[in-house]
């Protein structure tokens, strides 16, 4: 049995994409970005939300025609030709994989700090018996972790602008140049992107053609919304600088803010935060190793479904096992940029296909701007992650030809 069960409505999805973002954005990817962007710090989360929100309208677009798991690998692999679905699953699969262990160290740093690698793999073992029990049981678990997250959120948001260490003038600073922007940008375009879990179980979302483009820009704005009243928070008591030099940002705001015993409630929100988020993350990258293992770029047993259960319990055991990996051996900042690249990668290929399907001007304009975005962004990375980021997509590149040249001999 090969094939998905359509269980998931607009709620359900909204809350897999919001799970995806929220514990990536606030606790992981916050603190790096301000060590980049500095006091352009709200800039670049505005230009990280203008480009996520291109690559989800052209990839809301995408779903709704092609409603089967995979995301852009299939969207690449229809309209563009078998090659760049490839290279866009390769870059989803490598760059989440990444993201992965990135929000599995998130949850170390708040819950155990100094043992992070050690509760990093807990947690992947964890979440990842948890999406073997299937879609619908993760989307329940999704939905507790949110309401939770949201309200540790909330009570941030208010601790901070009400207490008398709030400043206004902190939420600004000098002018940087467009080079630190772009990478702030960049860092943070790694907490949106979770709104790709939506579109990667379209095969598991029940009328995908309706449901889909309602459920991916919703789950977006609720999640830049969130993003922005807590970025202005926490700027207001740490300033750039302070924030920038924080293992725990959020904590250390409540703290500022004259709130410190908040700062335990805000380590047990950051920790479900980045629990829910890779829940979320190995939900949509075992779904789509499921995709490539179907079309053979991967080994075909991958591709199993559970006749019980109804998910791809090899290719979630799978992907479990590298990211545990992957956890135990990396560090957290080192992961947000080389995730980020790779996804940057995948929606550049999202945004091409979507120029592909014709439409109306206005649709190919944000298709192009998206298109542009993801490339700006992508280059403005960190260095190092990013010449790593683009030797892993020529490598799979490679694999692609070599395997391609060893099939027509066969």
């Amino acid at each position: 049995m090969t094939e998905l069960k359509r269980t998931l409505g607009v709620s359900d999805a909204v809350v897999v994409g919001l799970g995806a973002m929220v514990g990536a954005g606030i606790f992981a990817a916050l603190a790096p970005a301000a060590r980049a962007a500095g006091g352009g710090l709200l800039a670049a989360l505005a230009l990280a939300g203008l480009v996520a929100y291109c690559n989800a309208r052209s990839s809301a677009r995408l779903a709704a025609r092609y409603p089967s798991s995979g995301g852009t690998y299939v969207y690449g692999r229809e309209r563009l030709g078998p090659f760049w679905g490839y290279i866009a699953g390769w870059g989803f699969v490598v760059g989440k994989t990444a993201s992965c262990a990135a929000m599995a160290l998130t949850v170390g740093a708040y819950a155990w700090p100094g043992r992070e690698h050690v509760v990093a793999v807990a947690a992947v073992v964890a979440l990842t018996a948890a999406s073997y029990g299937g879609v619908r049981k993760s989307a329940r678990i999704a939905r507790l972790i949110v309401a939770v997250v949201l309200a540790v959120l909330a009570a941030v948001v208010v601790a901070c602008l009400t207490s008398g260490a709030a400043r206004a003038g902190r939420l600004g600073g000098p002018d940087l140049g467009a080079a630190v922007l772009l990478q702030g940008a960049g860092l943070l375009f790694f907490a949106f992107a979770g709104y790709a879990r939506i579109t990667t179980l379209g095969e598991e979302v029940r009328d995908p053609e309706r449901t889909i483009p309602r459920a991916v820009p919703l789950a977006l704005g609720i999640a830049w919304c969130v993003y922005a009243a807590v970025g202005v928070a926490a700027l207001s008591v740490l300033g750039a600088e302070g924030l920038a030099g924080s293992a725990a940002p959020l904590a250390d705001a409540v703290r500022a803010a004259g709130w410190p015993g908040l700062g335990p409630v805000v380590r047990v929100g950051a920790g479900l935060a980045a629990l829910g988020s890779l829940l979320a993350l190995v939900l949509g990258v075992s779904r789509t190793v499921l995709a490539m293992a179907r079309d053979g770029h991967l080994p075909r047993a991958l591709a199993r479904v559970h006749p019980r259960r109804g998910g791809p319990h090899r290719a979630e055991l799978a992907v479990g096992a590298v990211v545990a990996v992957l956890a135990a051996t990396t560090d957290l900042r080192g992961a947000i940029a080389f995730s980020s690249f790779g996804v940057l990668a995948y929606y550049a290929i999202a945004n091409v296909s979507a120029w592909t399907l014709g439409s109306a001007v206005k649709d190919r304009a944000v298709a192009a701007l998206g298109l542009s975005g993801c490339v700006l962004l992508a280059c403005a990375l960190p260095l190092a992650p990013a010449l790593t980021g683009a030797a892993v997509l020529a490598l799979g590149a490679l694999f692609y030809g070599v395997r391609g040249r060893f099939t027509a001999r066969r």
